[in-house]
């Protein structure tokens, strides 16, 4: 008698279905796995712009209080992102040296991926004098918008949010 040869490594036939069966898988979890990034993404997007535009409306408040120095000739809205982040003088402070801060830091937009912009540079900015449906920059920011093409998961262009 001849002693048996066994053997240790699998048929071509385990190895097909077993290939096969790893690539349906992953046919699945490939769109799902984008799609997640893309809500992550616009999520993202979403808190940034409530941050700014809070920021921009708490800025204007405190201009209409009085509690920002009133500069004739100008809507009140900032002149710029950063000076949410740099603050701005109270002049209801007696010992002159207060200052209120409206943001910690500027939020990126999210889609914007060239690391060259700075953070306020990856918005667009509508001042108070452009028209909603054409946005312009100008002497202050009245609003702010992503620069991103391309729609969200309902259609609506980011541009538009």
């Amino acid at each position: 008698m001849m002693p048996r040869c066994s053997s240790h490594g699998f048929t071509l036939i385990e190895l097909m279905v077993t290939l096969a069966i790893v690539s349906l898988l992953s046919t699945i979890a490939l769109p799902m796995a984008e799609l997640t990034v893309k809500r992550n993404k616009e999520q993202e997007l979403h808190q940034a712009l409530r941050q700014i535009r809070t920021a921009i409306d708490a800025y204007k408040q405190a201009w209409d209080e009085g509690r920002v120095a009133v500069v004739s000739g100008k809507t009140g809205y900032p002149a710029s992102l950063q000076i949410l982040v740099d603050g701005v003088d109270d002049p209801t402070d007696a010992t002159g040296h207060a200052k209120i801060f409206f943001l910690r830091r500027i939020p990126r937009d999210p889609f914007d991926l060239d690391n060259t912009h700075s953070a306020a540079d990856t918005w667009g900015k509508r001042s108070y004098a452009s028209r909603a449906d054409d946005p312009q920059e100008g002497d202050d920011v009245y609003d702010v918008y992503s620069r991103a093409t391309g729609k969200d998961m309902r259609g609506i262009p980011y541009k538009e949010w």
